[in-house]
């Protein structure tokens, strides 16, 4: 295992580049961490180039300047599985955290996190309540070893969307949190799961370690 593994850290729809801190910070220090953000989205500054999620595959994929692992919660799961789609040659493993991943939550009964988001972050750019990606059929083509983290709790994105990803998906398990959320907020566990799966070069791991 390099020393230096290069691993990008997705933040969900509030583009909080601080999301991902408490985990990141457990994380190996030799480690490479680079944590993203998304312009125009929660409260971050906009930047008129970015118009979708295409448009935030593409910030991936330039930071992708040498094979690298991908975290991502929420939104940034949908935007990690189309850099993976995209650019299979330079995604080594993927973690991929109560995510939709591309296939719509509304066949799940997820709830609809939209006007809350709204009200939360009134000026955020328009086009992250209106545009649903649909990278359903790219998802059968990832070959990356991917660990699934959620919360049997979360109702933003039910446990039956893990599952669907995990059959989906030609390498993946799926760790279940007991009692988390849709931020699942139990860093220690969380960081303990990556460091497993990012530090194994084979398939993911087939059983979730203990809690």
């Amino acid at each position: 295992m390099p020393a230096n593994r290069r691993v990008l850290l997705l933040p969900g729809a509030g583009g909080d580049p601080e999301f991902w801190s408490p985990v990141a910070q457990r994380l190996p220090a030799r480690w490479d961490k680079v944590t993203l953000t998304w312009p125009g989205l929660g409260d971050q500054p906009r930047d008129h180039s970015v118009r979708g999620l295409d448009d935030l595959v593409a910030l991936v994929a330039g930071e992708l300047t040498r094979p690298s692992d991908l975290i991502a919660q929420s939104m940034g799961g949908v935007v990690a599985v189309g850099a993976a789609a995209r650019h299979p040659e330079q995604i080594r493993r993927l973690v991929l955290v109560a995510t939709s991943g591309g296939f719509d939550p509304a066949a799940h009964h997820a709830e609809d996190w939209r006007q809350a988001y709204r009200r939360n972050y009134p000026d955020a750019a328009d086009w992250i309540t209106e545009h649903v990606a649909d990278y359903g059929p790219a998802i059968a083509e990832i070959t990356a070893p991917t660990l699934l983290i959620w919360g049997d709790s979360d109702p933003i994105s039910p446990i039956s969307v893990a599952t669907t990803l995990a059959t989906a998906l030609p390498d993946a398990r799926l760790w279940v949190l007991k009692g988390g959320a849709h931020d699942l907020a139990h860093p220690q566990v969380v960081a303990r799961w990556i460091i497993d799966h990012l530090s194994r070069d084979g398939p993911a791991a087939r059983s979730d370690p203990s809690q």
